[in-house]
């Protein structure tokens, strides 16, 4: 997976992504990642990038024309043409299904907006997709775009060690994931559940998958209406909110 984020902050991008998993990712070529300055193409002598709306208002503007360049200095040196990512409270929401879709791209650029917002006739021009990382406004888009190269790498083998963490992660199958425990086996007076310290991995997979629908029940009742439960797990579900209404 190649990532190419165009921002008027990459050192912001390059300090938040190259630590921990996505940083070890990234030096062990699993996948590569280019922060781009957008002041860097901007035609303007002050080095600016914005300005102020046609039609008033509060603000500004980012312009075109140096996100444009920013683009074209990518896709000319590419022998295809990735998706370009626009990080804006206006576009879908991103989860895990996106995170797995986009997951199965050659590349992705990233376009990080500030201010007001960018002019739409680049948007049109790149053909945007719109993506949101939930129903508020930050100051710009390089949280929501390291929050999505985040999310996306994990999805891609190699990046981690484990490959089994990615498939036990919450809403991997529509359902938030289990409790985790590790040693010691009390800690204040709380133990591990026993059924833990069995050594009998149904067991222990039933349990699981039963605190996956409790807890989803409990925290995220709408995540119930879409993910892939059996009728028996409704059941198991119904019966559990009828006991603790009865509580």
């Amino acid at each position: 997976m190649e990532y190419y984020v165009l921002t008027l902050f990459p050192d912001m991008i390059r300090e938040g992504m190259n630590t921990s998993i996505i940083g070890r990712a990234i030096e062990n070529d699993v996948i590569s990642l280019e922060a781009i300055n957008i002041r860097d193409y901007t035609q303007n002598k002050h080095g600016r990038t914005d300005d102020y709306p046609y039609g008033g208002g509060a603000g500004m503007v980012m312009q075109a024309q140096p996100i444009y360049d920013a683009y074209r200095s990518i896709i000319d040196r590419l022998d295809y043409r990735p998706m370009v990512v626009y990080m804006t409270p206006q576009g879908r929401v991103f989860d895990q299904q996106m995170a797995q879709e986009l997951a199965l791209q050659k590349g992705l650029i990233f376009l990080c907006g500030h201010y007001e917002g960018v002019d739409e006739r680049v948007l049109d021009e790149m053909d945007v997709l719109p993506v949101s990382i939930g129903d508020f406004v930050l100051t710009g888009g390089e949280l929501p775009a390291m929050c999505m190269i985040d999310a996306i790498s994990r999805m891609i083998p190699g990046v981690l060690h484990n490959e089994e963490s990615a498939e036990d992660d919450s809403f991997g199958d529509g359902l938030l994931e289990f409790p985790q425990y590790s040693r010691p086996e009390v800690w204040r007076g709380r133990e591990v559940p026993k059924i833990l310290l069995s050594g009998d991995h149904a067991k222990v997979d039933a349990w699981r998958r039963e605190q996956s629908l409790m807890r989803t029940a409990d925290r995220r009742p709408d995540l119930l209406l879409t993910a892939a439960i059996s009728p028996k797990e409704q059941d198991f579900v119904k019966k559990y909110l009828a006991k603790k209404e009865d509580l």
